[in-house]
């Protein structure tokens, strides 16, 4: 379904103005001056500012998600799916900069862990419960993503190289 012009002038504004703000610094009544709509089109599409970020995050974290060849590489082939999880960061990486800069920067961390979980439990629903597959999801993801964040301005292909070769672990399934 094709975006309506208003919603897409506001998104492109919003993410202009996110590139040089906080998001707790950008108002509504900015928002709207700059992308030249009236504050009735914004509430048409959006409760607030944070309601517009966190409809743009979770739009980001699908389509990371949504750009995995093989999730079920996330249990079988760990070192595969960390270079496939980092190529999807890497594509999106100005666009996950601006979104997610901040006080937003945990976020994506944990957007992505909560998916992900979800998408191994639809899987493998037996793993729900399961304390030490939860652990590992969670260190995995968090560890990886920060070490990958932090390493960000090296070779991409050398840092996922080594953050995929930590990353051993095989669920016995």
């Amino acid at each position: 379904m094709k975006m309506p012009k208003s919603q897409k002038y506001i998104i492109e504004t919003f993410l202009e103005l996110r590139k040089h703000k906080p998001i707790e610094k950008i108002s509504v009544v900015e928002l709207c001056k700059k992308a030249d709509i009236n504050k009735s089109t914004f509430y048409v599409y959006y409760h607030d500012i944070y309601d517009l970020s966190e409809q743009l995050e979770d739009e980001m974290v699908e389509n990371i998600k949504n750009s995995l060849d093989d999730p079920e590489s996330i249990i079988k082939d760990p070192q595969s799916f960390t270079k496939q999880l980092f190529d999807a960061f890497s594509k999106e990486n100005e666009k996950i900069s601006i979104l997610f800069a901040d006080s937003r920067s945990s976020q994506l961390p944990h957007k992505i862990l909560k998916t992900l979980q979800e998408l191994v439990f639809s899987l493998h629903p037996e793993y729900r419960n399961n304390q030490e597959i939860n652990i590992i999801l969670t260190y995995y993801i968090y560890g990886a993503y920060y070490a990958y964040n932090e390493n960000k301005n090296n070779d991409h292909n050398y840092v996922v190289s080594v953050i995929a070769s930590l990353i051993k672990w095989k669920a016995d399934i």
